[in-house]
C-alpha cells in the first residue's frame, strides 16, 4: 500500500514563509504527476500547484509568484515553498501523487497538514 505523509505546516505571521514536504512510501515503481491542494473550512478543495515527472509546473493564480513546487524523484518527495504568506492562504494542505505500483496506477492523498497565517 502506498502512503503519503505531509509535514511542515504550522502557524506563521503574514509575510512569513513555510516549506511543506510530502514523502511517498510503499510499493512504488515511479510517480508521475504530483501536486498540492488546499481546503479552507466550508470551501472546496482547490489545486495549489502541480508538477509532472519531468518537472513542468502549474500554479493557481492566487499563489503564482509566491509559491514554488519542486520534487526529488530519488526520495519520492514533493515540496511546496510558500513565501509572502497571506491570511487567505490558511487551509489544510494536501499532497497528491499519481503512483505507478505493481499492476496498478492510482491517485493517492496524504492526510493533510494545517497552515495558519495570522494577520
Amino acid at each position: 500500500q502506498v502512503q503519503l505523509v505531509e509535514s511542515g505546516g504550522g502557524l506563521v505571521q503574514a509575510g512569513g514563509s513555510l516549506k511543506l514536504s510530502c514523502a511517498a512510501s510503499g510499493s512504488i515503481f515511479r510517480i508521475n504527476n504530483m501536486g498540492w491542494y488546499r481546503r479552507a473550512p466550508g470551501k472546496q478543495r482547490d489545486v495549489v500547484a502541480t508538477i509532472t515527472s519531468g518537472g513542468a509546473t502549474n500554479y493557481a493564480d492566487s499563489v503564482k509568484g509566491r509559491f514554488t513546487i519542486s520534487r526529488d524523484n530519488a526520495k519520492n518527495t514533493v515540496y511546496l515553498q510558500m513565501n509572502s504568506l497571506k491570511p487567505e492562504d490558511t487551509a489544510v494542505y494536501y499532497c497528491n501523487a499519481e503512483v505507478v505500483a505493481p499492476s496498478t496506477l492510482g491517485g493517492y492523498w496524504g492526510q493533510g497538514t494545517q497552515v495558519t497565517v495570522s494577520s
